[in-house]
């Protein structure tokens, strides 16, 4: 069995539903990648990961790029584990409401362009052959895996904090939660 790390991304420098869509991280995020990165190196070398996958949005790469840097590799970007999908139809506005909705519900009950039950599936089967791996993802995306793994239908199964390590093991064919990462204290930021 091969470790695979499913890492929030840092603190960003703007939330969701603002201005900047795609924002970088601010200070403390910057800080908490290098210290994500720390505890990745940390690892025993059977369980350490080799490989850096990341999330197309700049928060993600940005958190990816200390790990990255480490282990002298550069970084996939990987649309498969970005953050989920809002309806076409929706304005910047709109995104917010809709993902508070979205929030208190289940993988089938979300409205939107596509299902989102099948979604969350693709994303855990992008991950199963990703052994020894760090993969830098968004909050929903993460639950999108973890409440797959764990058989429950809630969109959220935990509340992963900025730099949250999600532990998993894959053999090439099966994904197994190890162990859900630190959670937030206050909602989604």
């Amino acid at each position: 069995m091969a470790r695979l790390y499913l890492i929030r991304h840092g603190r960003p420098s703007a939330t969701w539903g603002g201005h900047d869509d795609d924002p970088g991280l601010d200070e403390a995020g910057d800080l908490q990648a290098r210290a994500a990165r720390d505890w990745l190196l940390s690892r025993p070398a059977d369980e350490r990961p080799r490989l850096v996958v990341s999330s197309p949005l700049r928060r993600c790469r940005e958190t990816a790029q200390p790990t990255a840097e480490a282990l002298g590799v550069t970084a996939e970007i990987d649309a498969a584990v970005g953050e989920i999908p809002t309806p076409k139809a929706l304005t910047a506005d709109e995104r917010g409401p809709w993902l508070r909705a979205a929030f208190q519900g289940t993988w089938k009950a979300i409205q939107g362009d596509f299902d989102y039950d099948v979604w969350r599936g693709e994303i855990a089967a992008s991950l199963v052959s990703r052994g020894h791996t760090a993969v830098f993802s968004h909050y929903v995306a993460i639950n999108a895996v973890v409440s797959k793994l764990l058989g429950v239908e809630e969109v959220l199964a935990f509340r992963p904090d900025h730099c949250s390590i999600t532990v998993l093991e894959t053999d090439g064919k099966t994904l197994t939660l190890i162990e859900t990462g630190a959670e937030a204290a206050t909602g989604v930021l």
